[in-house]
C-alpha cells in the first residue's frame, strides 16, 4: 500500500525546514499540531474528535500534562478502542535527539509499562521509535533498549506498509496490533508491572511486619495485619497522589532524610484526615462516622529503616512505576494476590508470611479479567440504567457481597461515572456547569468532568460491598477513593470543593462481614469460641448493615466472583447446611452464594456473576440446579469456552 498523499506532502514539508527545527524552530505544541496529528490521522485515528464523541469513546486522548520536579506526568496522547487504551504516544520537540539520549525513551517506556501497554512511540515527526513495554525500564538503560523500530521521516513513505500494519486504527480493529504486541512477549528481560509491583509490596509488608512485631510485643496477630495493611495502603494512596499533583512531590521522599521516620510520616497521616475525611485516614472521634477512629497505628513504634527503604526506591529515575498512569485495574490484580497470603506470629512474638489455606489449595489467588468485569457490569449495571435519568438512577444500589479487592465495584463505578457524564453532555452541557452544586466542569481539551462533588455522590448512592476479610474491605475502599480521584489535581480540587474534605467515608457502603451467616449462628452454637473464632466467622446482619437497602425490598443489582471451594469450618457446616435448602451432598462456597444472592435481590432485579458450570453438569448438584433453574429467570448463560482462570475447583 503506498503511502497517503498527505503523508508525502507532510515529509515534503518538515524536509524543507528541518534544520530550524532541529535548532529549536519548532516547539512540542507546534509539533503536535502541525506533523503528528497530521500523521496519525492519517493512520485512521480521529485525533481532533471531529466526530464529537464523549469522553469515553473518543479515539484519542490527549493526555493533562501534569508538571512536577520539572518532569512532565502524564504522556502525551493516549490511543483507545472501545475506552480501552492500546497505546501512549510521547512528543517530543526536533531538537530532541531521539536515537541517542536515555531519558525520554526511559519515560515513555516508564508510561506504558506502569500501565500494563505492550507497545509505545516516541516521536518527534523526525524520528520515529517504537518500545517493547512488557520490558521492566531501568534508569541505566541506553536509549535503544527494548526498541524495536527505529525510522526518519524520510523513511515514512517506504515503511508505510508496516507502520499501518501495526497502528492504524484499521489494524488495531483487527487485532494486527494485538498479535504483533503478543510476539514480544515472554522475552528475556520481561515483567509485568503488577506482578513487579507485587514482588515490592511483598518485600514491604515483610520488612513492616518483623520490625513491628518486634517492636511492638503486646500486638495480637489481628492487630498486626490491621497496622502492616493500612501502613502499605496509606503510603500507596499517598504516593499515587503526589503523581497525580493531588499531593506534593517528594513529601515521602523527604522522610527518608533524618531519624524519626514513622513519627513524620504520622504527621502527614493527620494531614490527610483533615482534607480527605475517608476511613483510610480516621484518627479522631466525629459525629456521623460509622466506623470507629483507628486509635492504634498511630501510637505504634516503627523503626527508620524499612520505612527508609521503601522511600528511597519509589521515586524517578530510581523507580520504574509511574503512579499516575497505573489504573485501578492493575492495584486490583495487585492487591487480590497479595490478600491471598497473611501474617501469622511465631515463638518470641516473630512475624512470619504465610499463604492462607484456602489460596494454596486452589493453587492461588485468580484475579477476574477486565473484559469479563465489563461483560458483566454492561449487561447489568448497563441495563439498570436504561431510559432513566440522574434522579431515578440514584435509587440504585448495586452490591458485590464478596467483593475482595474491589474490581467489579471498581468497573460498576467506572460506568456509572461515563453513563453520568454522558448524560448531562447531552441534555445540555452548560446547564450542568452553573449552579451551586455543578455536575460538570470543563476540564483541559475542551473536554467535560464530573464534579468531585458528583462522583463522591454516585459512588455513596450507588455502590456496595461485603467481603469477609477485613484487608480486603480497606483495599476495596482505597481503590474506589483513588477512583473519585483519578484525572484530579490539587488545582482542579482546590477550585471545586473550597472547605469541602475531598473524599467520603465509605463505612456504610463497604463492609466487613460474612455474607453467609447472620448473628443467629450464636442460637445454635454449641461450642465456646473465643475472640479468634468469632473473628474468623464473622457473622454479618444484612439488615442492621443496609437497612435503607432492604426496606425497599434490597439491592437492584448483584455483581461479581464467588468465592469457589469446598473447605467449610466443622463449626460452620450445620449452620449453613440447615439455612441453606438448595444445597447438595457437598456444601461449596460459590453455590451457598448462588443461594444466597436471591435473598438480597429486589424481585426482578438483576444478578450478574462469573462461577464455575460444575453446577450444570454434575448428576451430584440436582437441587441447586433445581432451585437455580425454577427461582431464577435466566435471562443469559455464557459458557466461556477457554479457562478463565487456573483454579481448582473442587
Amino acid at each position: 500500500m503506498a503511502a497517503p498523499k498527505e503523508i508525502i506532502e507532510l515529509v515534503a514539508r518538515f524536509s524543507e525546514h528541518v534544520e530550524a527545527y532541529r535548532k529549536g524552530g519548532l516547539n512540542e505544541t507546534q509539533l503536535r499540531v502541525g506533523f503528528l496529528n497530521p500523521l496519525f490521522e492519517a493512520l485512521g485515528w480521529d485525533v481532533r474528535n471531529q466526530q464529537g464523541l464523549a469522553e469515553a469513546y473518543r479515539d484519542v486522548i490527549h493526555e493533562d500534562a501534569i508538571k512536577i520536579g520539572g518532569n512532565t506526568k502524564a504522556p502525551d496522547y493516549s490511543f483507545r478502542v472501545g475506552g480501552t487504551r492500546k497505546f501512549f504516544v510521547e512528543a517530543k520537540k526536533p531538537s530532541v535527539y531521539i536515537k541517542g539520549e536515555p531519558e525520554p525513551a526511559f519515560q515513555v517506556r516508564r508510561y506504558a509499562w506502569s500501565a500494563k501497554l505492550p507497545l509505545s512511540i516516541l516521536s518527534d515527526f523526525e524520528e520515529f521509535a517504537v518500545y517493547d513495554c512488557t520490558v521492566r525500564p531501568g534508569k541505566t538503560d541506553k536509549a535503544d533498549k527494548a526498541r524495536l523500530f527505529y525510522w526518519i521521516f524520510d523513511q515514512y513513505a517506504e515503511k508505510w506498509d508496516e507502520i499501518a500494519a501495526i497502528f492504524s486504527k484499521d489494524a488495531v480493529l483487527k487485532g494486527s496490533f494485538d498479535k504483533f504486541a503478543a510476539t514480544t512477549k515472554g522475552k528475556r528481560g520481561t515483567a509485568a508491572v503488577d506482578s513487579a509491583f507485587l514482588d515490592e509490596i511483598e518485600t514491604w509488608r515483610e520488612s513492616l511486619a518483623k520490625n513491628i512485631a518486634l517492636s511492638n510485643p503486646e500486638l495480637s496477630q489481628r492487630a498486626l495485619n490491621y497496622a502492616v495493611q493500612q501502613t502499605i495502603d496509606r503510603i500507596i494512596f499517598l504516593r499515587i497522589c503526589e503523581d497525580r499533583g493531588i499531593e506534593p512531590y517528594g513529601q515521602l521522599q523527604a522522610l527518608a532524610n533524618g531519624v524519626n521516620v514513622y513519627k513524620r510520616l504520622t504527621e502527614l497521616f493527620h494531614k490527610a484526615d483533615q482534607r480527605y475525611n475517608s476511613g483510610l485516614f480516621h484518627f479522631r472521634d466525629e459525629k456521623d462516622r460509622s466506623e470507629p477512629p483507628d486509635k492504634l497505628t498511630l501510637k505504634l513504634e516503627i523503626g527508620d529503616k524499612p520505612l527508609k527503604e521503601i522511600f528511597q526506591n519509589f521515586y524517578y529515575p530510581d523507580s520504574p512505576y509511574e503512579f499516575s498512569v497505573i489504573g485501578a485495574d492493575i492495584l486490583g490484580s495487585v492487591y487480590e494476590r497479595f490478600l491471598g497470603k497473611v501474617i501469622r506470629l511465631t515463638a518470641g512474638h516473630r512475624a512470619k508470611i504465610e499463604e492462607k489455606p484456602e489460596v494454596k489449595k486452589a493453587g492461588g489467588v485468580y484475579y477476574t479479567p477486565t473484559y469479563i468485569v465489563d461483560y458483566i457490569v454492561r449487561h447489568t449495571v448497563g441495563k439498570l440504567v436504561e431510559g432513566k435519568t440522574p434522579k431515578e438512577v440514584e435509587k440504585l444500589r448495586i452490591l458485590d457481597p464478596a467483593c475482595g479487592s474491589g474490581s467489579f465495584l471498581i468497573g460498576a463505578y467506572q460506568y456509572l461515572l461515563d453513563w453520568h457524564r454522558d448524560w448531562y453532555e447531552k441534555d445540555g452541557a452548560d446547564k450542568h456547569v452553573k449552579g451551586k452544586q455543578p455536575q460538570l466542569w470543563l476540564g483541559k481539551g475542551s473536554m467535560y468532568r464530573l464534579t468531585t462533588s458528583e462522583r463522591k455522590r454516585i459512588l455513596i448512592n450507588n455502590i456496595y460491598g461485603v467481603d469477609i476479610d477485613a484487608q480486603a474491605v480497606e483495599v476495596t475502599k482505597l481503590s474506589l477513593l483513588l477512583k473519585v480521584l483519578e484525572g484530579e489535581s490539587d488545582q482542579t480540587l482546590q477550585t471545586q470543593l473550597f472547605h469541602e474534605r475531598m473524599l467520603p467515608d465509605l463505612g456504610c457502603n463497604i463492609k466487613c462481614g460474612n455474607s453467609l451467616i447472620e448473628p443467629d449462628f450464636y442460637e445454635q452454637q454449641l461450642l465456646a469460641l473465643d475472640d479468634e473464632g468469632r473473628s474468623r466467622i464473622n457473622v454479618f446482619d444484612w439488615q442492621a448493615a443496609f437497612p435503607h437497602v432492604f426496606k425497599v425490598g434490597g439491592f437492584d443489582a448483584v455483581i461479581g466472583n464467588p468465592p469457589y471451594n469446598n473447605l467449610i469450618p466443622a463449626e460452620q457446616h450445620a449452620y449453613l447446611a440447615k439455612h441453606y435448602q438448595h444445597q447438595d451432598y457437598q456444601l461449596d462456597l460459590y453455590l451457598l452464594f448462588m443461594e444466597r444472592y436471591h435473598a438480597l435481590l429486589k424481585t426482578n432485579c438483576l444478578l450478574g456473576v462469573i462461577v464455575s458450570n460444575t453446577w450444570l453438569q454434575s448428576i451430584k448438584l440436582r437441587k441447586i440446579r433445581q432451585h437455580l433453574v425454577t427461582d431464577y429467570a435466566w435471562e443469559r448463560i455464557l459458557h466461556l469456552p477457554e479457562k478463565v482462570f487456573r483454579a481448582v475447583v473442587v
